[in-house]
């Protein structure tokens, strides 16, 4: 794939994601961080990548949403937990693959 092709299938994406979550205020590049710049959690996290499994045809059966992305925030919550960094740019990984999971997640490429 010629690198116009990437840097377009990436404006796609930003584009998908600014939609789904609503922000139009955010320059979003591979680095974005879902949560921490996004501020998306919890069941809009889920709905984010659900959304985006469909749209990109990308498997997600073995993604770990406990891992990478926090509960909605509340009483109940577990809020001494870590979650990993996850970017868009993990999210454009996962089109190439097809799925989304720990290993495409921490993938060099």
């Amino acid at each position: 794939m010629s690198n116009t092709e990437n840097e377009n299938r990436f404006e796609e994406l930003a584009s998908f994601v600014a939609q789904q979550v609503g922000r139009y205020d955010v320059s979003i590049t591979r680095a974005t961080l879902i949560e921490d710049d996004l501020g998306v959690a919890g069941g809009d996290a889920d709905d984010l990548i659900v959304a985006f499994s469909k749209r990109y045809n990308v498997d997600i059966a073995d993604f770990n949403f406990a891992k990478y992305l926090y509960d909605e925030p509340g009483i109940f919550s577990l809020e001494n937990r870590i979650v990993k960094p996850f970017t868009v740019g993990h999210l454009e990984k996962a089109i190439i693959a097809a799925r989304l999971d720990d290993e495409v997640i921490n993938s060099r490429e």
